[in-house]
């Protein structure tokens, strides 16, 4: 019985393609083979180009998939959707458009899938224009090099690895060491701070109701109305978590090339290459290290190449990527990590052992590193920072060779001391982001021993003293220095002033 339905449908494939040979020709029109998995394997249409879109005819209507495999005699077509309608011998045709999805300030504050489909309830949307999700990234010629900061509100990110407009910055840490909250931090901040840059949020194989929980809080924030969230879960078919950061940087882009700036967070691209690796393996390519295809580095550096600051030329638009990976047991020099390492302008290393001592956010000073954004940073709080990441690493290294002995000199004692207070100053709560005369004022009074007499876990307290006092007393001047230039003698007298009055209701009893 088996023998005989397989002989039938090998008889019928081979008339469907006889009967496509003879009437209309292999160049626009081909016919499924076989299909399962996600991936359909389709005879003929030898005009097909990479990513261009076919169109499956069934009995139930049209379904499209994408040409990802162009061989000699077929072509592997992963499918948009499920195949339970896909079967073999169903025609298939060239639509004539590569992947595109919608794009423009229509999709601000909607959530939607990787081809733009809402998924919030709120309506359909209707866009003016499309982007392609593939698209070569601009030129050396077309770019400028990053000045422009982009601050993420986290003092210890502003302050020792800053990040400019167009620059690359990669989150990394193993799961829940609050990779996510850095990113939603940053993308309130922009709000708060009015910097008027919109925010593109990516989940990638996201459980649904994380994404839920953050999309809650970025409206109970006010940061939704300049957000595009594009989502994806872990039940979505593998094309779909395959084209979610590359649908989203299309409408990313947009804002880029439209002179104004964008903000593109991709959590995370683990998953992206899992997914990817799923794909591949089903098309028959060819595994290499970890089972992954011997592409997956081009993968990633396509993708994250497309942030760019633009030049004068074109407009002057940026688009900055901050890509979040997932390491396990801390190993940075996995596969996947070091490949994206290679490819961004620094990455932010997030420490488990300090996660759990409570130093939140838990940011390693040794490991982390900001390429480019030094010459983006805010003369104000570069000109309070510049010992910042040197003695937090010396406080680390000390510290590890002090719990060994009791007798250490003064100079040691010291440099330990102002090493907690540092560590306590830079515990930031989350969703709670700084301006940058709080930054200036916080990390001036501690790196100028104005709060030398106070106890390491008192520091918060006085902070907030600090703060509240300064905004208070000298409102004006506070607010000239959140523009960000260096702070004048006036204010940094001011600061004095205050932070020895607070100084004195903290002193040790």
């Amino acid at each position: 019985m088996t023998k005989l339905s397989v002989a039938d449908l090998s008889g019928d494939l081979r008339a469907a393609i006889a009967s496509l040979e003879s009437s209309e020709g292999l160049e626009n029109v081909g016919v499924i083979v076989r299909v399962g998995d996600g991936v359909a394997w389709v005879h003929g249409l030898h005009s097909a180009g990479y990513n261009e879109v076919l169109q499956i005819e069934t009995a139930d209507g049209i379904i499209e998939a994408f040409a990802l495999n162009l061989m000699e005699d077929e072509i592997g077509a992963v499918l948009l959707g499920t195949d339970a309608q896909v079967s073999a011998g169903n025609t298939v045709r060239l639509k004539g458009t590569m992947l595109q999805v919608p794009v423009g300030p229509e999709l601000l504050g909607r959530v939607v899938d990787p081809l733009g489909r809402p998924l919030d309830g709120g309506g359909p949307i209707k866009t003016k224009q499309f982007g392609l999700i593939e698209r070569e990234a601009i030129g050396v010629m077309g770019r400028k090099s990053v000045h422009e900061p982009l601050m993420t509100g986290i003092m210890a990110i502003d302050s020792m690895f800053p990040i400019g407009r167009g620059q690359r910055e990669l989150i990394i840490g193993d799961r829940q060491t609050g990779k996510t909250a850095l990113a939603i931090d940053t993308m309130i901040n922009q709000t708060k701070q009015q910097t008027g840059v919109v925010n593109v949020y990516v989940a990638i194989g996201q459980k649904l109701s994380k994404v839920a929980r953050l999309i809650d809080r970025l409206k109970k924030e006010g940061v939704m109305d300049q957000t595009i969230v594009v989502a994806t879960g872990p039940s979505d078919p593998a094309s779909l978590l395959y084209l979610a950061p590359y649908a989203a940087t299309a409408m990313g882009e947009y804002f880029r090339d439209n002179k104004q700036h964008a903000l593109m967070i991709y959590d995370d691209l683990t998953k992206h290459a899992v997914a990817y690796r799923q794909m591949s393996l089903l098309l028959r390519r060819p595994p290499g290290r970890e089972a992954y295809p011997g592409d997956v580095f081009y993968l990633h550096s396509r993708l994250l190449e497309r942030s760019a600051k633009l030049s004068d030329e074109l407009g002057a638009g940026s688009l900055t990527a901050l890509p979040i990976i997932e390491t396990q047991a801390g190993d940075i020099s996995a596969y996947i990590p070091t490949n994206v390492i290679s490819i961004t302008d620094g990455q932010i290393f997030l420490e488990t052992d300090l996660f759990y001592q409570g130093i939140r956010p838990a940011i390693s000073a040794g490991l982390s590193v900001s390429r480019v954004g030094g010459a983006a940073q805010t003369k104000a709080v570069k000109s309070v920072s510049s010992n910042l990441k040197l003695g937090l690493s010396q406080f680390r290294e000390l510290a590890s060779f002090a719990q060994f002995g009791s007798d250490l000199d003064d100079d040691t004692k010291a440099q330990i001391d102002r090493g907690q207070r540092l560590t306590e100053l830079l515990k930031q709560p989350q969703y709670q982001p700084a301006s940058i005369w709080e930054q200036v004022a916080s990390i001036y009074a501690v790196t100028n021993d104005l709060f030398d007499n106070i106890l390491p876990t008192r520091i918060k307290d006085a902070q907030t003293a600090l703060l509240t006092k300064l905004w208070a007393e000298y409102k004006d001047e506070m607010r000239e220095l959140g523009k960000g230039d260096k702070p004048t003698d006036a204010q940094t007298k001011a600061i004095e002033k205050v932070a020895k009055a607070v100084a004195k209701g903290f002193e040790e009893k």
